[in-house]
């Protein structure tokens, strides 16, 4: 029945994507579908992931526009409340699932706004440009808040594929390069920001063992963190039974 309904919403949300990034529904539809499977054990992570983007709009005299990088499923985005409280919200993300787009309507928000879009900056590196993946900000009128949702480590995911099936093609450092970009690119806007990413992950057997790290962030450090939390992306028994995979996830504004 899963697999139906899998395939129903991948069906749904293809004609809604532009032909550039149709390859990607498949990734967000997996993870709509591990989301559903792991509601209990992520309940925690999207329920931090959600207070820490209110903390960081706690005070702000003007609520016009915000903007949400990598709004993704709207589980980890408090979007009722950004919906309320601002006068337009713009959700960023290179798929946006037909799941979502139903959610959305079916609860009348007329100022939510979604739009479609690479935000590696990836290929402005491949041109040769400098890369600015968030320099598309600087068009958005009356912008107060913008908030980079469970995305860098994303973003670093899929440019180390990229750039790993390209061998060759680009710099050495691009992964680093453009993890930075949106760091750099989010610290530099004139409206207050806020950044929740997983930082590490770690592989951990059935009696607690750890056989595995990783930095996710590829060496590039965030900024001091103001919370921090673990997040059991695959509990055990979701990729294997005799191991689980655990995020270590912060939030900076």
């Amino acid at each position: 029945m899963l697999m139906i309904t899998e395939a129903l919403l991948y069906a749904a949300t293809l004609p809604l994507t532009g032909k550039p990034h149709r390859k990607f529904i498949r990734y967000s539809v997996n993870l709509w579908s591990r989301a559903g499977r792991c509601a209990a054990d992520w309940a925690e992570h999207e329920e931090m992931s959600r207070k820490a983007i209110l903390a960081a709009t706690a005070g702000l005299k003007q609520k016009r526009t915000a903007v949400v990088l990598g709004s993704g499923l709207l589980r980890d985005v408090p979007i009722e409340v950004l919906a309320r409280d601002f006068d337009t919200v713009v959700l960023v993300d290179l798929v946006h699932l037909a799941s979502a787009r139903l959610w959305l309507s079916a609860k009348f928000y007329r100022n939510v706004r979604l739009i479609e879009r690479d935000l590696s900056g990836y290929d402005d590196l491949a041109a040769g440009r400098e890369p600015e993946p968030l320099g598309f900000l600087r068009n958005v009128p009356y912008l107060d808040f913008v908030v980079s949702a469970n995305l860098l480590s994303q973003i670093g995911r899929g440019v180390k594929r990229r750039h790993e099936a390209e061998a060759g093609r680009m710099p050495e450092d691009t992964v680093e390069r453009l993890v930075s970009a949106h760091l750099t690119g989010l610290s530099g806007l004139p409206c207050r920001s806020c950044l929740v990413t997983d930082i590490a992950y770690a592989v951990i057997d059935r009696n607690g063992k750890t056989h595995e790290v990783a930095d996710l962030l590829h060496g590039v450090l965030p900024p001091p963190a103001k919370a921090a939390w673990t997040w059991p992306v695959a509990p055990l028994g979701e990729e294997s039974k005799d191991y689980r995979i655990e995020h270590k996830v912060m939030a900076a504004w």
